[in-house]
């Protein structure tokens, strides 16, 4: 055989077994692929799977591929397999032409339906082609999507598929229910009826369908066939329609008027998810109230929060009238206003309104003042019933608030002024308001508005008054004699301040040093029988005119008598009766008193001066030794006394008369060497020099004349006359004219003679120019010299300086010094009461604790000065959290004050008591607040934080919430108090929102 025949021969061979092959794998694959086909149409599922698995993997046919893929996925489908969606998601992708692909996406679609997933089912049934499914599977298709966008709440587009299906044997029942559902929750009741009426035999719809039909009733407002319908039902029916069913109960007996019978019912609901809302407290609330149930109605009235629609504005008008019949006013008040501010219902708003504003006027408002309420509603309700009441109201509601600031603002707006003597009483009251804050010339001011408005007499005349001590506080004597002269030439008066206008003349002539007018005042005053303290001191000070005009006698029998009266100054009375007897020549008598008083007063001020007198006295008797013996005895008990000076140079020139020369000039040189900057220094000097000169040691004083500093004897002559240059306007009370004298002096002799004189009298003209920044340095310099008889003033105005410059660590070390060294009881407590302050202003608040209490101990203090005293105590205590004494300091301040710390202590009172839990007592005094210290809107602003707090401590969350609402609303001014606000809002809230359904967080 040829090669090529072989080769062809084996060609034909090898063609044949491939193709034998070929067809046996066509044959077998064939046979798996129809076997699958088979299971599948006998519904097994997992067998069929499996084959179409084995022929997917070894086809090669691209159409066998497809429908493999189509049966694994529909088989999964079947089964519902996890991850059959995704199947026949890539089926769809992979063969987007394929004929099965419409079946594809309905078989995934009834797949998500089966198992619940009827969003994603939707999603697949919307790419159906309806006309490609067979009968059967259209009306599976239609049921299904039906239900799908049912259950989506998609009404509209569920009706369309789901009538398709209300004629279907198989869906028809299911459909019309659901049919019929929807109609009720459009409120087309008729069309409910006939669906529901068709599926009432079934036991698949029978027992649900009790619910909707007396719902249908209920809300077609057959109240009694809603009852009729629901009441059979509750036994049997399962805990959620039970709950919907007493709903159903309760309301229809509401809106049939049947509160009593209503109330069992609305109380069985357990709300939507475990929630009620706004308007199922406001239905079980009202059923309360119409049985005069007020504090359960309360309880579910103050459980609507945050409502704004007319059943809230309707709740919180009844809440509020509930909160008024339980004695509740406050609790009513923010209701009322609550009420008034919502738009829905105008009666309600308008008697909301009238009620705001009377329950303002009766307990105070923390929000507005008084008047502003009561002006609103006059505004808002011309024609109102009640406009004659809320006038007259408005009329005392200026005064029965104390807001006088802004009672003030309204009336200079031009409303109210035609009321003059309310106007008056305003304008005074303000005034004194400022007077005590210290703000003496705009006290004036008002008090000068009030003597011109003339429309009361009596407070015409306390208006004077109070200008004249205004005047007085600011040191311009003159003008407050004129004013406390006019108060007395406009007659008598029972105003308690009033009988103290002949004492306070008495008092301003003694300041210029008009001693006999002065005396003739105090004379009378004291005849008019005044009380304990104002007597003690009006005869202290007529015996030191008496004393001044050299009226020696009449001095001490008035001295004796402030003695009888046990005065708190009895040391000085002691001392200056003593000193009196010197002055008529009963020397022996002189020496006995101060002797005694030494003895009887060893911790007085005096103490110096009693020393220096007593050893003058002893030496004008010629008793040397004595003398020198309370010279030294002075100087060794208090080295820092003015005296200290006087009587080295009173012993130097004892020794210089008694010729003992070197004792005299140990004693000049000592007192130069110690106290250079006094005028017994310059004495000394001028005396050491005769020393010298009988000692015919000239040359030894000359050299040391040359090593002080503070004398140029060539100059002497050139000084005192510098000096008295500047001293004659002074004198003649030039004050331009002084100081440029002053000033010149000073510029030429730096360390002149008169020095201390010319820095002191610079310092007084400065102060009385109102330039106290230049006055300042002057003081400092009198401050730098040895004690003086100016040091007291020149400490006192260097401190008040500082203070005025809140410069406080400045002031402290000359208030200290003032403290020690003062001779005036009232510079000491000066000292000590800013020295508190100072040291709490510098934080250090032990200090300030140490101070109040000096203050505090000194039972004579003013009123003013013991407030001052307790608030600063109680602010430091707080600040070191010793709570007790705050709380203890706090209680005091609030019996005494006025004011702005009056509202600190009640505030804090209140922020105690809520601390501790005691939350009536805590509104108690955020009420206080509110009614007597309403101009201070800070400390009513967190006062109502506090009330907010009680409240929510109290169980009333609406009261809280809307507290809350209000502060963010209307007191914008106070941000730290806003963000506290918010901050509690937010918590209450989220917890509330808990059992609310209608609090959105």
């Amino acid at each position: 055989m040829k090669k090529s025949s072989i080769i062809t021969c084996f060609f034909v061979l090898i063609s044949s077994l491939v193709l034998a092959q070929q067809t046996e794998i066509y044959n077998t694959t064939n046979g798996l692929y129809q076997r699958a086909v088979d299971l599948y149409n006998n519904k097994e599922f997992a067998a069929a799977q499996s084959f179409f698995r084995k022929v997917q993997a070894t086809t090669v046919d691209q159409n066998v591929k497809a429908n493999t893929s189509y049966y694994i996925a529909q088989s999964a489908v079947q089964m519902q397999q996890r991850g059959a969606d995704v199947l026949m998601t890539n089926f769809v992708t992979d063969y987007p032409t394929h004929p099965k692909r419409n079946s594809a996406f309905f078989g995934v679609g009834s797949y998500y339906f089966s198992v619940g997933k009827y969003a994603q089912a939707r999603k697949w049934y919307q790419d159906v082609d309806e006309q490609r499914l067979s009968a059967p599977a259209l009306e599976t298709f239609y049921f299904n999507k039906g239900y799908s966008l049912y259950h989506s709440k998609r009404y509209d587009d569920a009706k369309k598929s789901l009538e398709r299906v209300v004629g279907s044997e198989k869906y028809g029942e299911q459909a019309k229910y659901y049919l019929g559902y929807i109609a009720y929750k459009a409120n087309d009741y008729d069309q409910a009826d006939t669906y529901f009426n068709e599926v009432s035999d079934s036991e698949n719809y029978n027992k649900s369908l009790s619910y909707y039909k007396a719902d249908r009733n209920f809300k077609k407002g057959e109240f009694q066939k809603a009852i009729d319908n629901a009441e059979p039902r509750l036994v049997n029916a399962n805990t959620k329609d039970k709950s919907q069913l007493n709903k159903i109960i309760g309301e229809s007996y509401f809106n049939l008027e049947d509160y009593e019978k209503a109330v069992p019912y609305l109380e069985a609901y357990k709300g939507n998810k475990g929630k009620w809302s706004n308007t199922d407290y406001y239905l079980l609330g009202y059923s309360y109230y119409k049985q005069g149930e007020y504090s359960k109605a309360v309880s579910q009235f103050n459980k609507i929060i945050a409502g704004k629609n007319a059943v809230a504005q309707n709740a919180y008008y009844h809440l509020a009238d509930a909160y008024l019949k339980s004695e509740q006013k406050q609790q009513a008040l923010n209701a009322f206003k609550n009420a008034s501010e919502m738009n829905f219902e105008a009666i309600i708003k308008e008697d909301a309104t009238y009620n705001y504003a009377k329950l303002s006027y009766e307990i105070g408002n923390s929000f507005e003042s008084v008047p502003a309420v009561l002006k609103t509603f006059l505004l808002k309700y011309p024609d109102s019933s009640h406009k004659q009441e809320i006038a007259t109201l408005l009329v005392d509601s200026y005064l029965s608030t104390k807001n006088y600031k802004e009672a003030l603002v309204v009336l200079d707006s031009g409303k109210g002024t035609e009321n003059k003597k309310v106007f008056q009483k305003v304008l005074f009251y303000r005034g004194l308001e400022l007077f005590k804050e210290k703000d003496f010339k705009e006290a004036i001011l008002l008090f000068d508005r009030a003597i011109s408005t003339d429309a009361l007499p009596d407070f015409t005349q306390r208006a004077q008054f109070w200008k004249g001590e205004s005047y007085y506080a600011l040191e311009d004597f003159v003008i407050a004699i004129s004013n406390y002269k006019a108060v007395k030439e406009s007659g008598d008066n029972t105003w308690e301040e009033l009988k103290l206008t002949t004492y306070q003349l008495g008092y301003s002539n003694f300041k210029i040093k008009a001693y006999d007018k002065a005396i003739d005042y105090f004379k009378k005053f004291i005849a008019s029988n005044p009380e304990q303290f104002y007597l003690q001191d009006a005869t202290l000070r007529l015996a030191d005119s008496y004393f001044v005009t050299a009226n020696y006698w009449p001095a001490m029998e008035t001295y004796n008598k402030s003695i009888a009266q046990k005065h708190k100054r009895a040391d000085y009375a002691h001392f200056q009766k003593a000193i009196s007897y010197g002055f008529v020549n009963k020397h022996d008598r002189k020496i006995q008193d101060l002797e005694a008083f030494l003895i009887n007063f060893p911790d007085s001020g005096y103490r110096d001066d009693a020393y220096y007198a007593l050893a003058n006295a002893y030496v004008a008797k010629n008793n040397i030794n004595k003398g020198l013996e309370n010279y030294k005895q002075l100087r060794s008990e208090l080295p820092k006394s003015a005296f200290v000076s006087k009587a080295l140079l009173k012993e130097g020139l004892i020794f210089y008369n008694d010729n003992k020369s070197q004792k005299a000039l140990d004693k000049f040189k000592l007192l130069v060497a110690e106290h250079s900057n006094t005028t017994e220094a310059l004495q000394a000097v001028k005396t050491a020099r005769l020393v010298y000169i009988d000692l015919g040691k000239t040359d030894e004083y000359a050299e040391w004349v040359k090593s002080l500093d503070f004398v140029d004897i060539s100059n002497e002559e050139l000084d005192n006359t510098t000096y008295e240059a500047a001293e004659k306007p002074y004198q003649e009370n030039n004050i331009s004219k002084a100081i440029v004298g002053f000033e010149k002096y000073l510029k030429q002799f730096p360390k002149g003679l008169h020095k201390l004189n010319s820095h002191f009298y610079l310092g007084q003209l400065y102060t009385k120019k109102g330039d106290k920044q230049q006055a300042l340095p002057h003081y400092l310099a009198v401050a730098e010299m040895d004690k003086n008889e100016y040091t007291e003033t020149a400490l006192y105005k260097i401190s008040q300086t500082y203070l005025e410059n809140k410069s406080y660590d400045k002031a402290i070390s000359f208030l200290k010094r003032l403290e020690e060294s003062a001779d005036f009881t009232q510079n000491s407590i000066f000292a000590q009461s800013n020295l508190m302050k100072s040291y709490y202003e510098q934080k250090q608040f032990e200090e300030t604790l140490v101070y109040s209490e000096k203050v505090l101990v000194n039972s004579t203090i003013e009123t003013s000065i013991k407030a001052d005293a307790q608030i600063y105590k109680a602010r430091a205590a707080l600040a070191l959290q010793k709570t007790g004494i705050a709380k203890k300091a706090y209680a005091e301040v609030a019996k005494i004050a006025t004011g702005k710390l009056g509202a600190e202590a009640i505030y804090n009172l209140a922020n105690f008591s809520n601390q501790n839990g005691d939350y009536e007592i805590s509104n108690n005094y955020v009420q206080r607040l509110a009614k007597d210290y309403s101009a201070y809107k800070e400390f009513g602003a967190k006062g109502l934080v506090l009330m907010a707090k009680n409240f929510y401590g109290l169980g009333d969350a609406y009261q809280a919430t809307y507290l809350l609402e209000s502060i963010v609303k209307e007191f914008t001014s106070y941000p730290e108090v806003i963000s506290e606000a918010k901050e509690l809002l937010q918590k209450i809230k989220a917890e509330e929102a808990k059992t609310n359904s209608s609090i959105k967080e």
